[in-house]
């Protein structure tokens, strides 16, 4: 082998011993009674018992469920049409707030502007708060909630609070222009908007709330515009319908358990767009418990994640890595929170 061949890391005997993936792939050998000889083996199998895989993930990952019901997959040859875990009932929210301690759950940095963090504890009780209000304001499962937001932890918030109810998030980042953001959100007919203020990047202070007017009044569907407060202390939610400060509309509410909304593995959870490059950008849905079982795959298996790691990924709410990244949660990790330019 020449230098070139050679790979750039490998994991030492302890790494590997420690792993996730060693774990896991010495788990489903026990409960399948099986034996792997190695990696490549453990894959193969993967993908020829994927029935077999799924199940031992689900387990190994601590899937929190109402129910898994009996059958795997139902349809399974269709492609596309089969659908994984058709009996099973989750929320999704509930699998990402299993934590309520006092350990760190989201460390924010807005530029060399804002700095804060929350706790587990915190978090829980902020996402019952918002939950609560959104439901007074009329939020039921399959209604669309909306975010023209930075990723700010208050986005992240919300989108718990509105999955915990069964509703479905979608989100543009506040640097696309109201015509960017109504090819998208014009599709989907929101109830409920959430907006900042505004945004920094590269040391500017941006406004967000004249274009949240703007995509507003084209939006005939929206009941509900919650302000959060970011580069301004007190902005003006005047001119937008329903307009309401972050602040004032959870003020009616206190924390408390939270009633997590029984859904269908294969419920609708998300509404993400392809890049609008041939035409209007097509809303392509993700199901919650396909969404979370491959987020804990690729968490837990492919970036050996474990509790009390701290998860970082550059990303707007704009893009799926956004997406990507708060599912860190629900193995416990601490998420790094990043808005603003990366340089």
């Amino acid at each position: 082998m020449t230098n070139a061949d050679q790979p750039l890391w490998q994991p030492t005997m302890v790494q590997i011993e420690a792993a996730n993936l060693t774990a896991f792939m010495r788990q489903a050998a026990a409960r399948w009674q099986t034996e792997f000889a190695d990696y490549q083996e453990f894959r193969r199998w993967s993908v020829a018992e994927n029935e077999k895989f799924w199940q031992s993930l689900w387990d190994f990952s601590g899937v929190i469920a109402e129910a898994r019901g009996e059958r795997v997959v139902a349809d399974k040859e269709s492609m596309p049409g089969a659908r994984w875990f058709p009996d099973a009932q989750l929320n999704f929210a509930e699998n990402l707030l299993r934590r309520r301690d006092d350990g760190t759950a989201m460390v924010f940095r807005g530029e060399d502007r804002v700095r804060r963090s929350l706790t587990f504890r915190e978090l829980y009780d902020r996402v019952s708060q918002l939950a609560q209000a959104l439901a007074a304001a009329g939020v039921e499962p399959g209604d669309r909630v909306a975010a023209f937001m930075p990723n700010l932890p208050e986005t992240m918030l919300a989108m718990l609070a509105s999955a915990s109810l069964g509703a479905i998030w979608s989100s543009c980042s506040p640097d696309f222009g109201p015509k960017g953001v109504m090819d998208r959100f014009g599709q989907i007919e929101p109830r409920v908007l959430f907006t900042a203020d505004g945004y920094f990047y590269a040391g500017k202070q941006h406004d967000s709330l004249e274009r949240a007017r703007a995509i507003a009044g084209q939006l005939d569907s929206l009941e509900t515009v919650v302000v959060v407060p970011y580069v301004e202390e007190n902005p003006d939610p005047g001119g937008l319908p329903g307009g309401v400060l972050l602040d004032d509309f959870v003020a009616p509410h206190r924390p408390g358990d939270i009633a997590f909304q029984p859904m269908g593995f294969n419920d609708p959870l998300y509404i993400l767009y392809s890049s609008g490059t041939t035409g209007m950008p097509k809303c392509i849905v993700h199901g919650a418990g396909g969404t979370l079982l491959q987020h804990l795959k690729e968490h837990q298996l492919h970036c050996d994640l474990k509790p009390d790691d701290r998860l970082f990924y550059f990303t707007t709410c704009g893009w799926m890595m956004w997406n990507w990244l708060v599912s860190g949660l629900a193995t416990g990790a601490a998420l790094m929170l990043y808005d603003g330019a990366p340089f």
